[in-house]
Order: structure tokens, then C-alpha cells, then sequence
């Protein structure tokens, strides 16, 4: 697997000309993006974060996608739940 990531990593920096070093930050930087946003929306729909809070910290437009993707979820249960 590191080979293969070693391997990924030098064929974007070769496409984008840039050195293997800043690859890794910008690959560092979304993961840890994608991380947080992933906790803030945890929390929220746990109930350990208010509505405006992840909406400060990822935005109304990811805050709405949770909202409706949790609507969906609840309803196939409720469907699976009286079928």
C-alpha cells in the first residue's frame, strides 16, 4: 500500500508540476477537512452540537444534505419497521 501511495503521489506532482512535499500537504489538508466536517456533522446529528453551530463550522449547504440524508434513513426504518 505505501508503494502504491509513494507511487500516486509522484504521478500528481509530475501532472501538476509541483514538488512530492506540497502533494502531501494539500492530501493532508483534505483528509483533515474531510474529517472534521465528518465530526461536526456527528456531533450535530447526535445532539452534542445546535443547528447554528455546524452550520458556523461547515455551512448551511452540508448542514441541509445531513438533514435531509438522516429524513431518508429515518423513513426507510419506519417503512422496514410497519411493512
Amino acid at each position: 500500500m505505501a508503494a502504491e501511495i509513494s507511487d500516486r503521489v509522484r504521478e500528481i506532482a509530475e501532472a501538476r508540476g509541483l514538488p512530492e512535499s506540497e502533494v502531501f500537504e494539500r492530501a493532508l489538508e483534505r483528509g483533515l477537512e474531510d474529517l472534521w466536517e465528518d465530526l461536526v456533522l456527528a456531533q450535530y446529528l447526535d445532539g452534542e452540537l445546535d443547528r447554528e453551530g455546524a452550520i458556523e463550522h461547515v455551512g448551511r449547504t452540508k448542514v441541509e444534505r445531513a438533514d435531509r440524508e438522516r429524513e431518508v434513513v429515518e423513513e426507510d426504518v419506519d417503512w422496514g419497521l410497519n411493512a
